[in-house]
């Protein structure tokens, strides 16, 4: 039998040192003599932070272990960089609201650091079994953090949706992963590459169970026609969690997909391309007709998400290097938009209680300007208003389509581009030209403001630092290509 050694465990180094500060900060919170949901906050942030100088350390070079399941690279520290740096900035602007919002529970960030452990293993993800393994560490976690509040009906309603529409997407991944293995005879994604390069043609039943694999997946990503649990998770879990699930998974699932799709099943590029195609219209057009409606500020980002996520897919509808450069740059941009917006909804408080109604931001200018100023900014970037960050995202995935001439769906990105911009330019009109409403509490808290001011930065001066990002994207992309 193999013997392993511990240079075989480096690729896995970030997980490894996650799981056991997860272990010791359980334990911590366990057996502590008072509440330490502060202390382990800042200490499963302290964690986030030595995971990212691991992953940046690590080489970006291709590697694999644990007998070919786990593999890291380039476009694999690229995606858990990300996501490191989506979940500590959650945890930091999610202190204040936690206290607050009867949420003051060790156990919480614990649980946001299991599921970051998990949306790690997906990026490096390099077999069936690793990724569905990764995948349910990821969601577990989540089922619970989305019901945390369980005295509240809309939290408890969030949390039982979510999981019973996430094990109905678990089982499709995992029928699709059972036909895959049944007419390839593997589930290793080298071995499965090899497999399908070497056949004549793809088998019917490799389509099929390739078909149920993209079910699965859209789902994570909350891609239309399987977004049905977004909105209603969105708005009924507390806003802290509702911040974590717009950034971080969303990184995690997006990089699951592309190394799904451009691993093993990059020469069936043919055959799942309409898929994604049609995935991306559906999701653009949904996101940005359904969002007109809104009156809540949660449900309306949850289908602005839906609707990122189908710009997005328009970059690996490409399926090209320059394509997933694309999808990684919006993705950048896309969290940092989010974690900043989300940040502002959290300063939305009125005599100590919690709104969420747009209407509710009346006046918001008069009362509190910069507060208004940096939600305006990061309104004016999602929709895709140059020169801001957001403009960028949807440039570079635009262009990847239009190099493979696929005009049609440019066109129609474009178009929902600018419908979209209408929600995002009404939140700018209520906070600047309605009737002022009550204004929010002061202060908004130092965390929040932090995260506020990191955002904002970044969306409005992307275009002065944009190099050294599009120059790791595109090594990251390249990874997927050798």
């Amino acid at each position: 039998m193999e013997r392993y050694v511990l240079s075989d465990l480096t690729p896995a180094l970030p997980e490894i040192f996650l799981a056991g500060a997860v272990l010791v900060l359980l334990m911590f919170g366990v057996f502590a003599k008072r509440n330490t949901t502060r202390s382990v906050t800042w200490l499963t942030v302290a964690a986030l932070a030595a995971a990212l100088g691991l992953v940046v350390e690590a080489s970006p070079e291709r590697t694999t272990t644990f007998y070919g399941m786990f593999v890291n690279d380039g476009f694999a520290g690229f995606m858990k960089m990300l996501v490191l740096i989506g979940a500590g900035a959650t945890l930091v602007m999610s202190m204040s609201y936690v206290r607050r919002e009867g949420m003051n529970r060790f156990e919480f960030p614990i649980l946001i650091l299991f599921a970051t452990i998990g949306m790690l293993m997906m990026i490096s993800a390099n077999d069936l079994i690793a990724l569905y393994v990764g995948l349910e560490l990821q969601s577990l976690a989540l089922y619970v953090i989305a019901a945390f509040q369980r005295d509240t009906v809309r939290s408890s309603e969030a949390g039982l949706k979510y999981f019973v529409l996430g094990a109905l997407s678990s089982g499709m991944l995992l029928y699709g992963s059972s036909l895959i293995y049944g007419f390839t005879g593997t589930t290793n994604f080298d071995g499965l590459a090899q497999a399908l390069a070497l056949g004549a043609g793809p088998s019917i039943g490799i389509l099929v169970g390739l078909v149920f694999v993209l079910a699965g997946l859209a789902f994570k990503v909350s891609a239309v026609p399987f977004h049905m649990w977004t909105p209603d998770v969105y708005e009924g879990a507390p806003t802290a969690v509702t911040a974590f699930f717009a950034a971080a998974p969303k990184i995690a699932a997006t990089g699951l997909l592309l190394r799904v799709l451009l691993g093993p099943f990059h020469g069936l590029v043919g055959d799942w391309q309409q898929i994604v195609i049609a995935i991306s219209i559906l999701s653009m057009l949904l996101g940005s007709f359904a969002a007109i409606g809104q009156t809540n500020i949660k449900r309306l980002m949850a289908y602005s998400s839906i609707s990122h996520i189908g710009f997005a897919l328009v970059g690996l509808s490409a399926g090209t290097a320059v394509g997933v450069r694309g999808v990684i740059v919006y993705m950048t941009i896309y969290m940092a938009m989010t974690l900043g917006t989300f940040a502002c909804i959290l300063a939305m408080r009125q005599k100590g209680r919690m709104v969420e109604g747009i209407a509710d931001l009346g006046g918001l200018a008069k009362s509190n300007p910069l507060m208004a100023l940096a939600l305006a900014i990061f309104m004016f970037s999602m929709a895709g208003i140059p020169p801001l960050a957001g403009f960028f995202g949807k440039l570079y995935v635009f262009l990847a389509v239009i190099e493979e001439g696929l005009y049609g769906l440019a066109v129609i990105g474009v178009l929902s581009s600018v419908v979209s911009a209408f929600y995002y330019v009404r939140i700018v009109k209520v906070m600047y030209f309605d009737a002022p409403a009550e204004p929010f509490d002061r202060p908004v808290g130092r965390e929040i403001s932090l995260v506020v001011a990191g955002s904002g930065l970044f969306t409005v001066f992307f275009v002065t630092f944009a190099t050294p990002i599009l120059a790791g994207a595109e090594a990251a992309a390249r990874a997927l290509f050798p």
